[in-house]
């Protein structure tokens, strides 16, 4: 039998009964609404290396459907967790501004919880260390469950105790039995990024002391759609949510939201507090964006109408500046090698004959090409070098770092641009 991916590119006989919808991985709910179709995309994590060059590469759809029943935006899996994660390319420690947040939030934490030296504090998908750092340096004991061993790897490296597993109820059970039961359990950015929504929702359940604390971190729904910022979507985020549907998801496995913070992280983040059920009761804060959602329209599919051509716009106002700047005999480059970069380039159609390249401050992503687009990938010191006239920043929510760190492009007359949440040339 041909493996999905195969069978969904596949031509079927029109006369053949119309193929079943997909089901939504929280509800189980057939997924009769599109959000949005942004074409067929590689994996965006999955760098080239010059040997490959000369190969095809997987593509995939990259379609979200919004289920009518739980609001839940979401992705169909078309690839393992390990072909997406086993190895990653994606390194927390090379922005300066996410290692602040990091920093802020574990000095909050440890105020707010009274952890010390009794505490047990768990990070699921804890990359590099970036976090856990903070926490261990206040003298608490700190595990990272980080699924890429490369990854997983480097924070060893920098004495941070971490398991290179998959999270879920096993996951879970193993803490348990290993006596490692989170007084605080944390989960940056990973809650979007797990095709086994219940399994994972089960197995925080299960890896959080009775009376501890789970906090969870991911881009805010309300915002993506409000800012259009659909480069965010590509096919390791599975999911994308709304305090509201994340309530009910967790809701589902006996946890209870008691507290939320708006962040500006990603475009716009929701930090959301979580206990088990009967603890605590929810905040102020969080009876406060329910009502703010509610009264946006998130539980109401007819929110989503529209974002597919509000999509459009961005990217034909981003086409037609680069076919301008081009056709006048002006220079662009890329900054940032980043996966919401790749989605936009994929969806654009941007390539070579448009950008001349891109830069990343990453060692792990220089001299290697981009997925799609094949851009090849340069340390920054390539914009003294070629003295582009404009930089196209493709992680926007980075603008601000990248601006004051590369403010030597003005010397030459060099300009900044972003696409989104629309088009803006900077000075």
């Amino acid at each position: 039998m041909l493996p999905s991916s195969m069978r969904l590119k596949a031509k079927r006989d029109p006369r053949s009964a119309p193929e079943s919808l997909p089901s939504c991985r929280f509800c189980g709910s057939p997924l009769a609404h599109l959000f949005v179709d942004l074409g067929a995309q590689p994996p965006s994590n999955a760098y080239l290396d010059a040997a490959a060059l000369g190969r095809m590469e997987a593509t995939f759809p990259l379609k979200a459907h919004v289920c009518e029943r739980c609001f839940l935006v979401q992705l169909e899996a078309f690839q393992t967790p390990d072909e997406i994660f086993g190895h990653y390319a994606y390194f927390s420690s090379f922005s300066q501004s996410w290692l602040d947040h990091a920093r802020r939030y574990a000095t909050h934490a440890i105020e707010r919880f009274k952890l010390g030296a009794e505490s047990q504090v768990v990070e699921i998908a804890s990359n590099d260390g970036y976090l856990l750092q903070y926490f261990r340096g206040a003298g608490i004991p700190v595990l990272g469950v980080e699924p890429a061993e490369n990854v997983a790897a480097v924070a060893r490296g920098r004495g941070i105790a971490t398991v290179s597993l998959f999270f879920g109820r096993e996951t879970a059970r193993q803490l348990v039995r290993e006596g490692r039961q989170a007084d605080l359990l944390i989960g940056n950015n990973v809650f979007a990024h797990v095709p086994d929504l219940n399994d994972f929702t089960a197995g925080l359940a299960i890896a959080l002391k009775p009376t501890g604390t789970l906090t969870l971190e991911f881009p805010h729904l309300l915002r993506l759609i409000e800012d259009c910022q659909f480069d965010t979507i590509y096919h390791e985020h599975f999911s994308y949510f709304s305090l509201t549907t994340a309530e009910k998801v967790l809701a589902a496995h006996d946890l209870t939201v008691t507290d939320v913070e708006e962040l500006p992280t990603h475009g716009g983040s929701l930090r959301i507090y979580a206990q088990h059920r009967g603890t605590a009761l929810p905040s102020a804060a969080v009876v406060a964006l329910r009502q703010r959602e509610a009264k946006s329209g998130i539980i109401d599919i007819s929110a989503y109408r529209g974002f597919a051509e509000r999509t459009a716009k961005v990217k034909r106002e981003l086409l037609r500046f680069l076919i301008d700047a081009k056709e006048s005999g002006k220079h662009v480059v890329g900054y940032g090698a980043a996966a919401k970069g790749n989605t936009l380039l994929n969806c654009c159609g941007i390539g070579g004959d448009l950008l001349d390249y891109v830069v990343d401050l990453s060692p792990h992503k220089q001299g290697r090409y981009l997925p799609g687009s094949r851009l090849p990938v340069h340390a920054p010191d390539m914009l003294a070098q070629t003295r582009p006239d404009y930089v196209l920043i493709l992680p926007w929510n980075l603008a601000p770092e990248i601006e004051q760190s590369m403010g030597h492009i003005r010397e030459w007359g060099g300009r900044f641009v972003t696409a989104i949440p629309r088009l803006a040339v900077r000075p």
